[in-house]
């Protein structure tokens, strides 16, 4: 999902390397701490590996140095780029291998939100044990596939094709329709809402 240009080193990325990056749009909640001590509540509007916007009460200045704490990601520090109407943007200071990290969580949390998985958290994610299984469209042609993600109202598989948006499909007994294309596969919703028995094949 994500490209890169990161330094090695634990340096803020230079606007050129911020725009390597491809931004995702996620909803995250966390506190950070600005220069002067002064503490907000805070919530991650969209990120990538390099820069985060925050919307947030505390109105650092441009350069200032900011720490924050994430939900699922933890602590993230940087500097203030800009201002924006309800918050500000920072340039994220991380290793090559932190910004990995942050690129591989936001690709999860990307992928679980387009489910409607994750932070609202309606439905619990369940860890498949059986991930083999086969995608089978409307005309009965089947797929090999992999399942990703998965819980009572939908999963995440990844697969060769893409079905076109809205196509009816199945994976094992449950039957949904596509609802995202994302770089690995396919976002599945299930047509009705599953029981934890009906998912046993895979559990």
């Amino acid at each position: 999902m994500f490209t890169s240009q990161a330094s090695q080193t634990g340096s803020a990325v230079s606007p050129a390397g911020r725009r390597a990056f491809q931004r995702v749009s996620v909803s995250l909640q966390g506190r950070l701490m600005l220069a002067n001590y002064d503490e907000y509540v805070c919530q991650v509007v969209d990120m990538s590996p390099g820069d985060v916007r925050f919307a947030c009460a505390g109105r650092p200045a441009p350069g200032e140095k900011v720490i924050a704490y994430i939900d699922h990601l933890g602590r993230l520090e940087g500097s203030t780029i800009k201002l924006t109407e309800d918050g500000f943007v920072m340039s994220i200071v991380a290793t090559g291998r932190k910004r990995e990290k942050l690129a591989a969580q936001l690709t999860w949390i990307a992928n679980k939100h387009e489910l409607g998985l994750p932070e609202d958290r309606r439905h619990d994610r369940l860890t498949p044990r059986q991930t083999r299984t086969e995608l089978v469209l409307e005309d009965g042609r089947r797929y090999p596939c992999r399942l990703m993600d998965l819980s009572l109202s939908g999963a995440a598989v990844d697969i060769d094709i893409r079905p076109p948006i809205g196509t009816a499909v199945r994976v094992g007994n449950m039957r949904g329709r596509v609802v995202r294309h994302f770089v690995e596969g396919v976002a599945i919703e299930f047509l009705t809402l599953q029981s934890r028995e009906a998912l046993t094949e895979f559990l």
